[in-house]
Order: C-alpha cells, then sequence, then structure tokens
C-alpha cells in the first residue's frame, strides 16, 4: 500500500500527483473490510484561508487517513467559492475513492457534490449543507460543530459582563449563506428576542483575503463612534473577525470592552494569554478532532458500514483565566476535559489499520 503524504500544494500539482501514482500490492489483512485496503485515495477540499484552523482541520484528516493506509491530497480554495468548485469537479474526475468537502455554500453544495455522488464516490461534508429545496443526496454524512451549543456557551459569557439588561454588543458576523455561522445566528436572535442582548452595530468581512484586517479597519471607525462607556462587549462569530477586532481595540486603547468568540486557535490562545487582554473566552471544538471524525466517517462508508446522515460534535468552551503559560492547541485536554480525543466512529478493525501501517 503506498501512502503519498503532502503539503496544501497547487491543485493541478495535486490532482497529478494521485493521477499518475502507481499502486503497490499489498497482502490482506484478515478482518479488515476490503473497501478499505489497497489503494485508497482520499481528497479534502476545503473552502476556507489557510488559517490556523484550516491547518489542524486538514492535518487531523490527513493524519488519520494515513494511519490507515489511505493516500490523502488536501486542497483549499482561501474562501473563492469559484476555486472551490472547481477544485470539487477536478476531484471528481480523478480515481478518488472519497473525498471530504469542507465549507460549501448552501446555494450550490448540491450541485457541486453531486455528480460525486453520481460516480459512486463516497463523500463526507463539514459545515456543508447539501439539501436543495427538496432534493437530498443519498449516501452522505453532514458533520458539523454543535453550532447552537457554540452560541449558547459564549453567548452566556456575554450576558455575564454586566449585572443590567440588555448587554449592549458590537456584533461580528456575516451571512446568510454561511452555514455555520447561520446556525449561530439563530441562538443569537433569541438571546436578542429575550432582552440579553442589544446589537449596536454588525460588522462582517468583505475581503476574504485579509479577514483580520478588513475587520480592524472597520471596527476602527466604529469605535470612534461610540465612546467609552457605550459598548459593554464585543462578540465573534468566528474567530478569525474576533482577530480583527481584538487588533483594533487593542489599538484604539479600548480593552476595557472584553471580546468573547467562537472557534479557537493557537493564535486566539496567545491573544487571549496577552498582558492586558480583554479576550476573555471563545467556544469551541477542536479542529484536528473535527478533521479526524470526518476521516473515520468516510472510512466507515468506504468499508460499506452504516453511517448517519449527520453529526454534530460536541463544543467546549475556553476560559481566559483558565489557560497556562505553555497552553496550546495540542494540550488544551489538560484544562478542558475532552478536548482532544474521541472514540466516535472508531472501530477495531480501524485499530488492525494502524498496527499494519505503523512505521510505514
Amino acid at each position: 500500500m503506498k501512502k503519498l503524504a503532502l503539503a496544501v500544494l497547487a491543485p493541478a500539482v495535486l490532482l497529478a500527483a494521485c493521477a499518475n501514482s502507481e499502486a503497490t500490492p499489498v497482502k490482506k489483512i484478515s478482518g479488515v473490510p476490503e473497501g478499505v485496503q489497497g489503494d485508497v485515495k482520499i481528497a479534502v477540499i476545503r473552502n476556507l484561508a489557510s488559517d490556523d484552523h484550516t491547518k489542524q482541520f486538514l492535518d487531523g484528516a490527513r493524519s488519520e487517513g494515513e494511519a490507515l493506509g489511505f493516500q490523502v491530497n488536501t486542497f483549499i480554495s482561501e474562501g473563492n467559492d469559484v476555486k472551490f468548485k472547481e477544485l470539487v469537479a477536478q476531484a471528481v474526475q480523478q480515481d478518488y475513492d472519497g473525498l471530504i468537502i469542507s465549507h460549501g455554500k448552501e446555494d450550490y453544495a448540491y450541485d457541486m457534490i453531486k455528480p460525486a455522488i453520481d460516480k459512486g464516490i463516497k463523500v463526507v461534508t463539514f459545515d456543508t449543507v447539501t439539501k436543495k429545496k427538496d432534493q437530498t443526496l443519498k449516501g452522505i454524512t453532514e458533520t458539523f460543530q454543535d453550532d447552537h451549543k457554540l452560541a449558547q456557551l459564549s453567548l452566556d459569557e456575554v450576558t455575564k459582563v454586566k449585572d443590567d439588561k440588555p448587554v449592549r454588543v458590537i456584533k461580528l458576523w456575516f451571512g446568510p449563506g454561511f452555514a455555520p455561522l447561520d446556525r449561530r445566528q439563530e441562538i443569537y436572535k433569541t438571546y436578542e428576542a429575550d432582552g440579553k442582548i442589544k446589537t449596536l452595530e454588525t460588522v462582517g468581512p468583505t475581503n476574504f483575503q485579509d479577514v483580520q484586517g478588513d475587520i480592524a479597519t472597520k471596527m476602527n471607525a466604529i469605535l470612534a463612534k461610540y465612546p467609552k462607556g457605550s459598548i459593554d462587549a464585543v462578540w465573534g462569530a468566528w474567530d478569525e473577525v474576533a482577530k480583527g477586532a481584538y487588533k483594533s481595540l487593542k489599538d484604539n486603547k479600548r480593552q476595557e470592552i472584553p471580546l468573547i468568540s467562537i472557534d479557537v486557535s493557537n493564535q486566539d490562545i496567545n491573544l487571549m494569554r496577552e498582558k492586558g487582554s480583554n479576550w476573555v473566552s471563545t467556544s469551541a471544538v477542536d479542529p484536528h478532532l473535527i478533521g479526524q471524525t470526518d476521516m473515520r466517517l468516510l472510512a466507515k462508508k468506504l468499508a460499506g458500514e452504516k453511517t448517519p446522515d449527520s453529526f454534530d460534535l460536541d463544543a467546549k468552551l475556553v476560559e481566559q483565566k483558565a489557560l497556562k503559560a505553555d497552553t496550546t492547541m495540542y494540550n488544551l485536554d489538560t484544562i478542558i476535559k475532552g478536548w482532544s480525543t474521541s472514540e466516535k466512529f472508531n472501530e477495531p478493525w480501524m485499530d488492525q489499520l494502524r498496527k499494519a501501517n505503523d512505521g510505514k
């Protein structure tokens, strides 16, 4: 079984590498499903920028797939929908056995993925709604972070910043059409309706090549409109927008305003630990674990085993006060129970494959 470990490279290079690779005959392993043995090729395609979160998601998928003996190629489209759809279309034309599709948008995901299903390619998606009106794609597993829980955990922290209500909030969000943020918005609206929060401004990126810089610039203009004491909190529905807000709050010496967000990365942790940091908490799911879980689900599909139509990964709260000097994404489990490990969708035959491929 030939394994090929690849970094995120140009799509044409990756597709060519996959198409030109030669299978090496291997001895079959007793007790392991036929569909996951031999020259198994997987493409992981993500429609976000190459930030820390993306890198860890890809690493989770790649390391799990390679441990099972699969050849795993990774692709990113930097949030460019046209490029993303092209990457998926190209992957469908190659001899991939399975696809993991991350962050496809609802208005095109069904049409983009249908050719893969029609061709018999196994598909697992992350943060992607594949339904089109009354049409659904059979055999796909859609995975998500538990976005409702993520929003609830973070918004509960927002409501704690002062006793009297509503809490006056600058909201960092964009949509609709971006599945995870739409789900988080559903919970946000309930907090507004219940009088717990009041939205002063909503800010979202328009430059997805520099989300942090774009948000920082827009926040600078907003902060100039609101004197001290008129903003109670900034809430970020995504950590990339939160990082831009953090820079603006720091540059404008407005760190009296607490920042609360969703999602986490090593960069976020470092900013939360800075002296005088106002980034007090974030709710998140381990991105490495997401990639790992998606790969396990895909392996089960290749093995011909039953998988759920959808699955939500459990959310956790990461608090600034709990962080230590040596805390990173790789040891958050020392302060957050159940952060980085899960036996979900792991099977005994996967352990057999890992053992057989150890050291290859």
